[in-house]
């Protein structure tokens, strides 16, 4: 990369080791930035690219387990 350009830019669609976020951060390295899959997610998202959000109500049930135990 040196001599190329001024930055790099690594993606993922998954995740960085704790290495390779230490080596992209190292003094003296050429910057690099690293853009892992749920921040790649939100770039789409936030130019509307490759998909949408649909937005849904989410209810959670639980169970009193003690009103049960008297049966």
């Amino acid at each position: 990369m040196p001599g190329r350009g001024e930055k790099g830019i690594l993606i993922t669609t998954g995740t960085f080791s704790s290495d390779a976020k230490k080596e992209a951060s190292r003094d003296g390295a050429p910057p690099v930035e690293l853009i892992n899959g749920d921040s790649l997610w939100g770039l789409l998202k936030d130019f509307s690219l490759g998909g949408d959000t649909v937005i849904r109500p989410v209810e959670d049930i639980r169970v009193d387990f003690e009103f049960f135990d008297q049966f």
